[in-house]
Order: structure tokens, then sequence, then C-alpha cells
């Protein structure tokens, strides 16, 4: 199975990403809990692209692609945004009172612990972000 979707860094987006990653879960015959989880960690993602990645009022193009061979499901996000390896942030401690945090980390820490795999690299002037996932067909 291989899907990809292109959507523009508008939060209104983040819809479009959902139905992508249900569509996935439905062919892929995933349980409630992986599906909530894997919609938590793209919406984590594509949302640091859509408020982070672009001056503010520039509309820009984000790719998302999902491949499935046996039991890794891998999903590559894309920007031409400025460049960003969230894997390089160290992780939030979770033990840590939110009100004393500091802003940001928290998504990426979730990420990592929801995912088998992330990883980064930027390319001929792309982010590319990856993600891997075991699962159980």
């Amino acid at each position: 199975m291989r899907k990809e979707i292109s959507i523009k860094n508008q939060v209104s987006e983040l819809a479009r990403v959902n139905q992508f990653v249900d569509d996935i879960a439905d062919e892929l015959d995933l349980d409630m809990e992986l599906r909530m989880n894997l919609n938590l960690v793209l919406e984590e993602m594509v949302s640091n692209v859509i408020f982070y990645a672009y001056p503010e009022g520039k509309t820009a193009d984000i790719e998302l692609e999902a491949e499935s061979h046996g039991q890794e499901l891998t999903f590559t996000l894309s920007d031409r945004g400025q460049m960003f390896d969230p894997t390089a942030k160290e992780d939030a401690d979770p033990n840590v009172n939110p009100m004393e945090r500091d802003i940001g980390g928290m998504g990426i820490y979730i990420v990592k612990n929801i995912m088998n795999e992330v990883t980064y690299q930027r390319l001929e002037g792309r982010n590319l972000l990856t993600m891997k996932k075991t699962i159980e067909q």
C-alpha cells in the first residue's frame, strides 16, 4: 500500500490529514488505539510545519506519504520550510509540571514514544521526517 496527500500549510487542512490516516487505518484494518495514536502523531508533526516552517502569511505545500510493507507502516512528511530537525531537540521531561515546563518539545516526545523509529534529513531544500511503526496484521 502506498498513498500520498498534498496539503497547504493551513490549520483547516488538519481535517484532511485525519481523514488520510483514517483511510489508511481502514485499509490496513488497524485497531482504534493505533488509529488514534497515528492521528495524534501526524497532527502533531503537521501542525509544527503549519505553525513554524514558513513565515506568517506565506502559503506553501506540505506532502505526506504513507507506505506499508508487511508489518511496517512508514509516514514521510515533507516540506520546503526552514530547516528544523525535531529529532535533535532534547526530549521534554514528562515529569515536570506543565505550568513550569518550557514551551515546546512534548509533541516530538509523544511521537518518539508512539512510533518505533523517527528520523530526519534535509535533502535538496526539503525537510524529510520519516516515522515508522510496526503494525500487527
